[in-house]
């Protein structure tokens, strides 16, 4: 039997470009990826006073889809309409609050700190993604040529980058980074500094001169050295901006800590999900007491696949 095929749609973000990737690999089904784009005024009208029409978004060259699987506003018109005009029955999966009419689609897979419901809504812990343990350990080596070959151990620091509600300024990394500088005068660690696409580069030069060279910046976006870090580090720490990759690093098991930034506005939203973490005993705060501990390893990505194959499939 031949593959189902899908037409995957994002604003393309990382965390974004990880969830519908994450999404259909656990499907096992054969993609395309396609970011969308909306025209003119589109782009700041709200999805439920948006018209289900093609004039809303530039054309998407690709009419062999089973399954469609967006995430992010800007994809909701899009699925909704591709699907509508399918002369085949198609399954559409919205990953995120689509912010309209649930009935639109087939699926909605949203983080339990968006607090909706439905019949059709499949809540996860944290966010879906597209690692995998077998991708994390086929990349481990992949830092030594970098990393000093020392016998000190060695804690990761993956950044995210600024948002509306965090801000990336310099007091602000020189507060995270002097807690790192306490903690490796007392504990004799190592750092890797992980840098994601959001990563402002002063940044992660800053980071660079910080550190000096008994540690490891890495300079660009380096998805193998990311994995890498997460197999190497016996601690990891996810800043608070990045709920997508705290819900990446939970996929180890390993101790993660969240570098609080202090918010520029009410971050409830980001709060609930950061407790449901702590709840979860996955997370602590960077700056309370180090120590080891486990949780059973989070992998919501094929939790949630296994509940769409029965359903499409019943």
């Amino acid at each position: 039997m031949s593959k189902l095929k899908g037409l995957l749609l994002s604003q393309g973000m990382h965390g974004m470009i990880s969830q519908v990737e994450g999404l259909a690999k656990a499907l096992d089904i054969d993609f395309t990826h396609h970011k969308v784009e909306l025209k003119s005024i589109w782009k700041l009208v709200p999805p439920k006073f948006t018209p289900i029409s093609q004039s809303v978004y530039k054309k998407i060259e690709d009419n062999d889809f089973d399954l469609i699987i967006s995430c992010g506003r800007k994809s909701v018109i899009p699925s909704i309409h591709l699907k509508s005009i399918s002369k085949k029955k198609i399954f559409n999966i919205h990953i995120q609050d689509p912010k309209i009419d649930f009935n639109h689609f087939d699926f909605i897979v949203a983080p339990e700190h968006d607090e909706i419901n439905g019949e059709n809504v499949i809540s996860t812990k944290g966010a879906i993604h597209y690692l995998s343990e077998k991708e994390i350990e086929e990349n481990k080596d992949y830092l030594k040529s970098f990393i000093n070959q020392d016998e000190r151990k060695i804690w990761c620091l993956i950044m995210g980058g600024p948002t509306k509600y965090y801000d990336y300024s310099t007091k602000n990394m020189k507060h995270i980074f002097s807690m790192f500088y306490k903690l490796m005068k007392k504990h004799d660690f190592q750092l890797v500094v992980i840098p994601s696409m959001r990563t402002p580069i002063n940044t992660i030069h800053y980071a660079k001169e910080f550190f000096g060279e008994n540690h490891t910046v890495i300079m660009d976006v380096d998805k193998k050295a990311y994995l890498s870090a997460l197999a190497l580090s016996e601690n990891i720490v996810v800043t608070c901006d990045s709920s997508s990759m705290i819900s990446e690093a939970a996929l180890t098991g390993k101790p993660i800590y969240v570098a609080n930034i202090l918010p520029k506005k009410n971050d409830k939203r980001f709060q609930r999900f950061r407790n449901l973490f702590r709840e979860l005993n996955i997370t602590r705060n960077l700056g309370e007491e180090i120590e080891n501990w486990n949780y059973e390893k989070l992998d919501e990505t094929n939790r949630v696949a296994k509940i769409i194959k029965e359903k499409i499939q019943s």
